[in-house]
């Protein structure tokens, strides 16, 4: 009967460990294929934000809010369980962000974008912020990220927060998933490596100074790429992660399925030995009787 169960559950975690291998080649083209545009816009913010004055009409989303007290970091995560330790590491490396800046004074917030970063509330009842809904969303698309950066972008300039940190999972392959975090608002103004393993903050190579002329004009500009740079930061991302999510899925299902296939054998080992015992005492019971007639 066990074997049955076990067997009937091998052939779940093998065809969940395929349709895993089938999505993640087009996860992972997406997210590669997104990354170095991201990355670029991301550098070519923070030398704009190094080089542009901070006046009175100056975008907040660029000269910040002249505090630094309230922290808001986004975790993203998915929506399902079965991944390995793929949830488990980015919602790791954003609690170890809350206690370092909690450690630092600051008041620190979460919003959660996903289902399986609800485990946050456990350990901050009262620090989620805002629990985003993204269960409807089947293949990542740009406006599912637009609508998580204009509500963030309107509770930043409702000051709810000072500065947003984003953790998500970076892909490097199916077998390594890197727990990343990076500030999304405002524009860093310059990126340092810090030497704290696995989860810290990610770095950019910064930006040859040089002279920027605008055209039509700096403001003009500015309005648009700023809350743009915001929405393509959470959709890479959502990218990475969808790649992230089914490369660890995929370790996941194959490490089941092997593990299964070990318990199938010492299992049939262990009923052969009983059967064997059983056959064996038998024999003996009807030698004997033989024996006393």
């Amino acid at each position: 009967m066990r074997i049955g169960s076990v067997k009937s559950t091998q052939k779940i975690t093998k065809a969940m460990k395929m349709v895993a291998a089938a999505k993640l080649r087009r996860a992972q083209e997406a997210a590669v294929a997104g990354r170095p545009y991201a990355e670029r816009l991301e550098a070519v913010m923070s030398s704009l934000a190094a080089k542009v004055t901070v006046g009175e009409g100056t975008s907040k989303l660029l000269a910040g809010t002249g505090k630094d007290q309230v922290h808001l970091i986004v975790v993203a995560t998915s929506e399902r369980g079965l991944a390995g330790a793929f949830n488990t590491n980015i919602v790791r490396a954003a609690r170890k962000e809350a206690e370092r800046l909690d450690t630092a004074g600051k008041t620190v917030r979460f919003y959660l974008a996903g289902k399986k970063g609800r485990v946050l509330k456990r350990f901050y009842p009262k620090g989620v912020l805002h629990d985003q809904e993204v269960g409807h969303i089947k293949n990542v698309a740009f406006a599912d990220a637009q609508i998580v950066a204009q509500d963030l972008i309107a509770r930043y300039e409702a000051g709810e927060f000072d500065v947003a940190h984003l953790f998500f999972a970076k892909f490097r392959s199916a077998l390594v998933q890197e727990p990343t975090g990076i500030q999304i608002i405002p524009v860093p103004l310059a990126k340092v490596a810090e030497d704290g393993g696995i989860g810290t903050v990610s770095t950019s190579t910064a930006v040859a100074p040089a002279a920027v002329d605008y055209e039509p004009d700096e403001e003009t500009i500015l309005a648009d790429l700023l809350p743009r740079n915001v929405a393509i930061q959470i959709f890479r991302a959502m990218l990475e992660n969808a790649a992230s999510e089914q490369g660890s899925r995929m370790t996941a299902m194959d490490n089941a399925t092997r593990n299964a296939g070990d318990m199938i054998n010492k299992l049939t080992i262990q009923y052969n030995r009983t059967r064997q015992a059983a056959i064996t005492t038998e024999l003996i019971e009807i030698i004997a009787g033989a024996e006393a007639l």
